[in-house]
């Protein structure tokens, strides 16, 4: 994959950022997830996702070291995964909770994929729900980025992720 975006993450150079876990525990739920970095630069979102006591996601989120992606049409990821559905996330605030920005992927087992994500076709989300009404994403303000897995989907997971970057026209 050429490297002609403006990159967001890459695994590989610094500054490393520190990916937080945000789990169904919030809530009461046992699901379990993190965020590390493999030999080869890669980072891998990997966990178990429980439906016990009303459970059922998992996630991991990082703060950006850089927030305006103004010249950027959308976001495309390099990754490797399970044959399950994940969720790109992203937040235009550093706010714990609040209204994030999601875009949902499916992926081949074992497969390295590509995957092109248009801002506009990001949808406002809180909490699972969609927010009618709420204003577009805007490239200029990216604080936070991760990734969720959940719809059901019991049972380990993994997703290697190459890198992350902005892409224009």
């Amino acid at each position: 994959m050429e490297r002609d975006g403006k990159i967001l993450c890459d695994f590989t150079a610094p500054p490393m950022m520190q990916w937080s876990s945000v789990d169904d525990v919030v809530m009461g739920g046992v699901s379990e997830s993190l965020m590390s970095i493999d030999r080869r630069g890669v980072g891998i979102f990997s966990g178990h996702l429980s439906l016990e006591n009303n459970g059922g996601f998992a996630s991991v989120r990082t703060i950006l070291p850089q927030n305006d992606y103004a010249g950027c049409t959308g976001v495309l990821i390099r990754v490797r995964g399970d044959g399950k559905t994940y969720s790109f996330r992203i937040r235009n605030d550093l706010m714990f909770d609040g209204v994030v920005y999601r875009y949902d992927f499916p992926t081949e087992a074992e497969k390295w994929i590509n995957v092109r994500m248009p801002f506009d076709d990001f949808q406002p989300s809180f909490r699972g729900r969609s927010v009618p009404g709420a204003p577009p994403l805007d490239p200029s303000r990216l604080f936070q980025i991760g990734f969720l897995i959940s719809q059901k989907q019991e049972g380990d997971f993994r997703l290697e992720v190459e890198r992350i970057e902005g892409y224009g026209e």
